[in-house]
């Protein structure tokens, strides 16, 4: 084990005979992580940090540590923000690996930038965990050592399709349009895939580049379509000019579903009333009725923090009055299943915690963990949410609803002249 303080007691005689006793005592486990903490997915890579640096509170604290060799170690957790950046993700990752001495990495935001460091840890032999990168052609290339928290990008807008064909079976139109990115485009096939499924037709079927600053000509050509309802987005920054723009053109829709952007409270504070009525995919919300309970009635092992809990904890890490959504709560469901792994394993090598992961299953506050033989999340159930009255609300699935959908959302001008999203 690393980082073994060998303490030498100096030579003396022991009673069994004489040597240099020696005690094995690691004082930490390490987690490293390249995270967003500027450039294009901040505020995801905001919310990771402070969902991460809350749930090692809760082991370090509650928990009492990690169970490791008949001992109660604690977790550290080292964090250098990559930028958003590709090459600094490469960069950092070798300084956490040789300078930190670190035992597991933590992926960065997005599944570019998670893409992108997975060659580096690989060839380290270094478990790699993927909070934010939901493309599911990250596990088809063969990595040995990374493991997927986030749900596997085709499944995002599944959820979303369901309900509407049950609660509108007159919806036959839906339109596409996802930033030409490689998670977008996985969303989108995976989209477009179940939409025929149920008998929806494609009637317009777009992506737009990334950093886009003008969605005009593109949208434009979406409303002559007359889609009933839209699905879309990238990130943040597209997913806001998507919606800010849709208002501009005056394009009313019954439904519309942006991945990423629509979660975020900064997408409220950014679009205020245009936002009313909007929805998307979530990994998680505050609402969710996961607890002890429910992991009992599907035999599911459970590990805290509650959700409350873990809320509190959240808002004390990141340092203000700040509502965690799915980016933190994913990031932290992820030290709690590296901490299950690493007790199931008795051990911090890497391949060996890789092998008690693949055999694991739990709930937490987060829902449900299991990952397949590739290491993409397979147990864990995607919600979707709508913004009504400057509130998340959860809308489907029915059992995890904390309010009905609005549906038909008002249309632009009615948001303009103050009306909001109401059931």
């Amino acid at each position: 084990m690393k980082k073994v303080a060998r303490i030498a007691l100096g030579f003396f005689l022991i009673v069994a005979g004489l040597g240099i006793p020696t005690v094995d005592a690691a004082d930490s486990i390490d987690i490293g992580h390249p995270a967003c903490l500027s450039g294009k997915y901040a505020k995801a890579g905001e919310q990771a940090v402070a969902g991460i640096k809350a749930c090692v509170d809760w082991v370090n604290n509650t928990y009492g540590g990690v169970s490791l060799k008949g001992k109660k170690i604690p977790l550290k957790y080292t964090y250098y923000d990559c930028e958003s950046n590709k090459e600094s993700v490469t960069s950092l990752i070798g300084r956490l690996a040789t300078v930190d001495k670190v035992d597991v990495v933590f992926a960065p935001y997005s599944s570019g930038l998670t893409l992108r460091g997975a060659p580096v840890t690989e060839a380290r032999g270094m478990l790699y965990m993927d909070h934010g990168g939901a493309n599911n052609k990250i596990f088809q290339q063969g990595f040995r050592y990374i493991v997927q928290t986030i749900g596997p990008a085709s499944s995002y807008h599944r959820g979303t399709l369901d309900m509407i064909h049950k609660i509108d079976p007159k919806a036959k139109k839906v339109a596409l349009a996802y930033e030409d990115s490689e998670f977008a485009k996985m969303v989108m096939e995976g989209a477009e895939a179940h939409a025929k499924e149920l008998g929806f037709q494609i009637v317009f079927k777009r992506t737009y580049p990334k950093g886009v600053t003008d969605l005009t000509p593109l949208l434009s050509a979406m409303k002559a379509t007359q889609p009933d309802f839209v699905l879309g987005g990238g990130h943040f920054e597209d997913g806001q000019l998507f919606n800010r723009q849709m208002a501009d053109l005056g394009i009313d829709t019954n439904a519309l579903s942006l991945i990423a952007a629509a979660t975020l409270p900064a997408f409220y504070e950014a679009l205020e009333s245009m936002a009313e009525g909007v929805m998307g995919p979530s990994h998680w919300e505050y609402g969710v009725k996961y607890a002890e309970s429910e992991a009992k009635k599907v035999g599911l092992p459970w590990i805290g923090p509650g959700q409350d809990e873990f809320v509190a904890l959240f808002k004390k890490a990141a340092g203000k009055e700040m509502v965690p959504d799915y980016h933190a709560a994913e990031a932290g469901a992820q030290v709690l299943a590296y901490v299950l792994a690493v007790e199931k394993a008795d051990s911090v090598d890497s391949a060996t915690v890789r092998k008690a992961l693949g055999d694991l299953e739990f709930m937490s506050f987060y829902g449900g963990w299991d990952v397949d033989e590739n290491g993409m999340q397979v147990g864990h159930t995607m919600v979707d949410v709508q913004w009504q009255k400057a509130e998340r609300i959860i809308v489907w699935p029915e059992e995890a609803q904390t309010g009905k959908v609005c549906y038909p959302m008002p249309t632009f001008d009615e948001k303009a002249k103050g009306k909001v999203a109401l059931p």
